[in-house]
């Protein structure tokens, strides 16, 4: 990284490399998703108690960010990511730079170029509201932009709009028309000032860095002298000027809790690339096979059913069925020319047999359809569809269902808001289901 620094050229050493800001962009990156799968993970064991937390992970994120990111720009003048690369966020300089005053007087230069108290809440905006819209945005255009492709339907306004559905309207047609250039232009603003960046050429590796007025550089060692006198100020004075008794003090606990967050995130990292490693590795696949080697599980017994097993099972299927016979071989679907459909699954509310269809055969294919997949979207369960196919199919208003629900109202399910193949219940309907980029 040093060689890679010197290759620049530069007169400035606390100018750090565009390697060392991409490596920390990165590092920062990877955390929401890594605190979204631990936390998904906790919520199958307890969703009672987290499936709030984990559909609002996005806002409770951010706020749990702002606190901590403001804790390490007020204490070690830079955010919790950068303070792991010893970078640090100060005051840009607009007359150029002052080589000699930092090598002679690097505390006044230092206590200068601080960063002040605006200085902070505007860098907390770059830093943790900027990255939270990308997010919304990002998601909510991966789940409206392809309702384009189902027709006017969905993209018209509807008749007498109240404001909340006039204003829906407007910000799906922004997601849909405008924001796709909004995007192309922010990736190509970051491409532009990381290249000049690069050669020297700014002294900003970011177009908001640039609005703000603050630039990265790295800590020096009046930072790391200040930071320090910090720390042992906070633990010798601190509890006697606040009027702290106990170590279990929020006022004691909260500056510790934050501050010990540099030695988790390493830790954490190094926990989830082992975590990863074995879920991957063949190792860990071939000692659970022979923990379960000895294993041997009886077959699930569901109470209730049987009399619904022994009418719409495979058995009686094959025992009625002939050249009039509907998808059960019964006397009721005789005429309709519907497929035989052989041990429907049975729905555990209405204990009516659940209408499906088969599983392709080649996967390139859509189960509904039969033909090539287009705009391929998986639905919870798994399989792969055309999106048109399945959100018709969740919706209940697909051409299959309603054919084969001629004359089965009371006697059969449609599949609606159900997967296609296997019949299970889709969470949250057509909302769940997610495009699949290619």
């Amino acid at each position: 990284m040093e060689f890679m620094t010197a290759l620049q050229g530069t007169f400035d050493d606390h100018k750090p490399s565009l390697f060392e800001l991409l490596s920390e962009q990165q590092l920062s990156s990877l955390l929401p998703p890594s605190l979204r799968y631990l936390l998904a993970v906790a919520t199958h064991r307890h969703p009672r108690y987290l499936l709030r937390v984990l559909n609002s992970f996005d806002e409770l994120y951010a706020l749990l960010m702002l606190l901590v990111e403001r804790h390490y720009l007020r204490t070690h003048g830079g955010g919790f990511t950068e303070n792991f690369y010893g970078l640090k966020r100060e005051k840009a300089l607009s007359a150029g730079e002052i080589p000699r005053a930092s090598i002679a007087t690097p505390a006044l230069v230092r206590k200068t170029l601080k960063l002040t108290n605006g200085d902070v809440w505007r860098n907390l905006a770059v830093m943790v509201g900027i990255p939270y819209l990308k997010r919304k945005l990002d998601e909510s255009y991966d789940i409206n932009a392809p309702r384009a492709l189902l027709g006017g339907n969905y993209t018209r306004m509807p008749a007498n709009p109240t404001w909340r559905q006039r204003f829906l309207h407007y910000y799906r047609w922004f997601l849909r028309n405008v924001y796709p250039s909004v995007n192309a232009a922010y990736y190509f603003s970051l491409l532009a000032f990381n290249i000049a960046y690069l050669f020297d050429n700014s002294k900003y590796h970011s177009p908001f860095m640039w609005l703000i007025g603050t630039r990265m550089r790295r800590l020096g060692e009046a930072d790391y002298r200040a930071i320090a006198e910090l720390s042992a100020s906070n633990d010798t004075h601190g509890g006697s000027n606040l009027g702290v008794t106990s170590i279990f003090d929020p006022r004691v606990i909260g500056p510790k809790l934050l501050s010990s967050l540099k030695i988790l995130l390493p830790t954490s990292i190094f926990a989830l690339k082992f975590l990863e490693w074995w879920h991957a590795s063949d190792f860990a696949r071939q000692l659970s096979k022979k923990a379960a080697e000895g294993i041997e599980l009886p077959p699930p017994i569901v109470s209730g059913l049987s009399s619904l097993s022994a009418r719409f099972g495979p058995a009686t299927a094959h025992r009625t069925s002939g050249p009039n016979s509907g998808p059960t071989g019964t006397a009721d679907d005789e005429g309709t020319g519907s497929p035989e459909i052989e041990n429907p699954p049975i729905s555990s509310t209405s204990l009516l047999p659940i209408f499906t269809v088969p599983p392709p055969g080649d996967s390139d294919s859509c189960p509904i359809c039969e033909r090539e997949i287009t705009t391929a979207t998986a639905s919870q369960t798994g399989f792969v569809f055309c999106y048109t196919c399945i959100h018709r199919w969740v919706e209940g208003n697909h051409d299959k269902q309603e054919e084969f629900m001629k004359g089965r109202e009371s006697k059969w399910e449609s599949g609606k808001g159900r997967c296609a193949v296997s019949g299970r219940r889709l969470l949250g309907g057509t909302e769940g289901l997610r495009r699949i980029m290619v």
